[in-house]
């Protein structure tokens, strides 16, 4: 299974959440003021401004689940690894994802939060070796069922289950890269057997390095050479 490549992100600032946050931090440094004032004035300015505070954070909305996985994000210490290599299979009734985190076993399963949306999940590994571990993908290629979706933590590895609304095979795994595969076959879907070839060695020349470009254009210029001695009957 492919190992983890760790790109290193700072806090992701949110606004989801963000004012609910900022609440809870005006009360803690009020309850602090209040916990030192001796005079009844001040106490008695403090004890009403705690109250406006709790009254106010009650009175919040309750935070979607993303959210609440987001505003954990900016709060987190350490610093962030973005999870960019997974294994995936399937059966019948899930899509299953496989990371590989060394250790992950060993945490509190608290601290491995996956929210799922129809189209899309979120994965956010909390204090892993003294750091903390993301995964997010969007566009999956057909609706999961989210109330059936799970995670499962193994040795070394979260194995992340989205149920199939439908139970029928999936050709990959996001909208992103069956675009992505219809393109490259359509470029190598021709009858003309020549035409095809060039097609693969354009994308060859393309995608090659010095060397590779060298030798592609050495070939070229060996064919047409032959071509016009009438020892081959068509280009390469």
């Amino acid at each position: 299974m492919a190992a983890v490549r760790e790109e290193v992100t700072g806090p992701r600032l949110i606004r989801a959440g963000a004012l609910r946050k900022q609440l809870r931090k005006d009360l803690e440094e009020v309850k602090e003021l209040l916990a030192g004032a001796t005079r009844k004035r001040l106490r008695d300015v403090l004890m009403t401004e705690k109250h406006k505070l709790e009254l106010e954070i009650k009175n919040q909305p309750a935070p979607e689940p993303k959210d609440v996985i987001e505003e954990e994000r900016t709060s987190l210490g350490g610093y962030t690894v973005k999870i960019n290599n997974y294994g995936w299979d399937q059966s019948d009734k899930f899509v299953k994802i496989y990371i590989s985190l060394n250790g992950v076993q060993k945490l509190p399963a608290e601290n491995v939060q996956v929210n799922f949306t129809e189209r899309s999940f979120d994965l956010l590994v909390k204090n892993l070796n003294g750091k903390n571990y993301t995964m997010t993908f969007n566009n999956l290629l057909k609706p999961i069922c989210v109330e059936g979706s799970t995670r499962k933590i193994k040795t070394d590895t979260v194995l992340v289950m989205c149920k199939k609304k439908r139970e029928e095979k999936w050709a990959c795994l996001t909208q992103v890269e069956k675009e992505s595969k219809e393109k490259e076959e359509a470029a190598y879907d021709t009858s003309d057997p020549s035409e095809g070839l060039m097609n693969l060695l354009k994308k060859m020349y393309a995608e090659g390095d010095d060397e590779m470009k060298r030798t592609i254009n050495k070939a070229w210029v060996e064919s047409r050479e032959k071509q016009s001695k009438g020892d081959i009957p068509m280009d390469i």
